[in-house]
């Protein structure tokens, strides 16, 4: 899909699995289950999913999955599987090299999407993208770097700590054009400052809704995840989006979907629900 000067791409990166009931909060298991099937460990299927944006002379990757860095008993815990979906395979269906990404666009540095920033190499971790510059917004880095009890074990260190002592991190202040047509939009509620990106070209409007919106079924506006910080606040955030969303008709992109990787959306009487899908 062209959205201004850019070619805008969905990558499947990897397949992973998180609890249901953590996933889907307050909402009870006779609801979410009938929506998406369980497994004997009450694990949901999940998406890696990223998005390549190539155009003004750019090659942008928005957030960049779990990565390798990962030993035996988490690889089970999170049944991470890259057999299908890996995001080397993803960048060569795109004619594209690891070290042909110029940005990194972190929406935040959860393990699932910005454990690919870094691999290990001959012993050390290192860049995963050698000549890119990788995005974070500040207040988000100062969370991560202080992490509070709830999700403290959704950081690992070595994803962006490599980038800083390399110098290619670059810290971010707001909601601003950080690249050429790519406006953040921020959420607090899921983690401190979280970037979504945001394309408008006059004409399309496109959402990459990270956590806030994670999959297709978290549309119902109570549906958000015990995972998330601040509920209350995403339940806020929520209503902005899809209100907006419904009445401008923009692309959202769910990052986590293994139903659906994009889609519009409409306000009905029973909420908010899919309008089209929308292949990317």
């Amino acid at each position: 899909m062209k959205i201004g000067s850019y070619e805008v791409r969905a990558l499947e990166t990897g397949a992973f699995a998180l609890d249901g009931g953590a996933m889907f909060g307050v909402v009870p298991k006779t609801l979410w289950s009938k929506k998406i099937a369980v497994d004997d460990r009450n694990r949901i299927d999940m998406r890696l999913r990223c998005l390549l944006l190539k155009g003004e002379g750019r090659n942008i990757l928005v957030d960049n999955g779990m990565g390798t860095k990962w030993n035996e008993k988490l690889i089970d815990i999170y049944r991470l599987d890259h057999s299908e979906y890996n995001l080397e395979k993803a960048l060569a269906e795109h004619h594209l090299k690891p070290d042909q990404i110029t940005d990194v666009w972190l929406t935040h540095l959860h393990f699932d999407h910005a454990g690919g920033s870094t691999k290990e190499e001959n012993g050390r971790c290192v860049p995963a993208f050698p000549k890119a510059a990788y995005y974070v917004q500040k207040d988000h880095l100062e969370w991560a770097q202080n992490p509070k009890e709830k999700d403290r074990a959704s950081f690992v260190a070595n994803d962006w700590e490599t980038l800083l002592k390399e110098g290619v991190l670059k810290i971010v202040e707001g909601e601003k054009e950080i690249l050429p047509g790519c406006r953040a939009r921020l959420f607090h509620g899921h983690t401190r400052a979280s970037q979504g990106l945001f394309l408008d070209d006059g004409q399309t409007k496109l959402l990459f809704c990270a956590d806030t919106i994670p999959t297709s079924l978290h549309l119902g506006l109570p549906w958000i995840m015990a995972y998330d910080n601040f509920p209350l606040i995403t339940l806020e955030e929520k209503k902005k989006i899809l209100k907006q969303a419904a009445k401008e008709n923009w692309i959202l992109v769910f990052e986590h979907c293994p139903l659906v990787a994009a889609a519009r959306v409409e306000k009905t009487e029973k909420g908010f629900q899919i309008l089209d899908t929308i292949q990317l």
